[in-house]
């Protein structure tokens, strides 16, 4: 996808919409938020949904599906920084066999423009065998993602 359409998503874009205070130790020593926190963002809102709406308890012990990451994309087009409260936004963008693709949208304070989109691909395996999984065969968990599957972009 060009990165000017990333650039040109808004809020409305993402179904799934998560509040995120940010923190002191955020910021670089550049005065900004570092690179790696954003993966942190995605982490948060994509594992915060699992748990809520797809039926994945949290802890690997007790769940019988977990998502392993297998890619990650981030594209960055403004700075945040501590003090700023950030809303997170999700959308599926393709669900496969036995995985799943993220995007999520970070955006400052009350804005409509993202100051970065990024996100990553699960593939869900078994717990104790790591062997990949059918996502249809676990009902809540594609009931939930498909949730959140825009249609006009989305593949199924």
């Amino acid at each position: 996808m060009p990165p000017s359409d990333l650039k040109s998503r808004t809020r409305a874009d993402y179904a799934y919409h998560l509040p995120y205070r940010t923190r002191w130790s955020d910021n670089d020593q550049y005065g900004h938020m570092n690179n790696s926190i954003y993966y942190h963002f995605f982490d948060s809102i994509i594992n915060d949904y699992l748990i809520k709406h797809c039926g994945l308890t949290g802890n690997p012990q007790t769940t019988p599906v977990i998502g392993l990451v297998v890619s990650s994309f981030c594209e960055f087009f403004a700075p945040l920084s501590f003090p700023q409260m950030i809303s997170l936004g999700l959308r599926v963008t393709k669900v496969g066999r036995s995985s799943v693709s993220y995007e999520v949208g970070v955006f400052p304070d009350d804005a409509q423009q993202p100051a970065a989109v990024g996100g990553y691909t699960h593939v869900f395996v078994d717990s104790e065998s790591r062997k990949s999984v059918t996502i249809r065969l676990h009902q809540q968990l594609e009931t939930g993602l498909k949730a959140l599957v825009q249609p006009s972009i989305a593949k199924l």
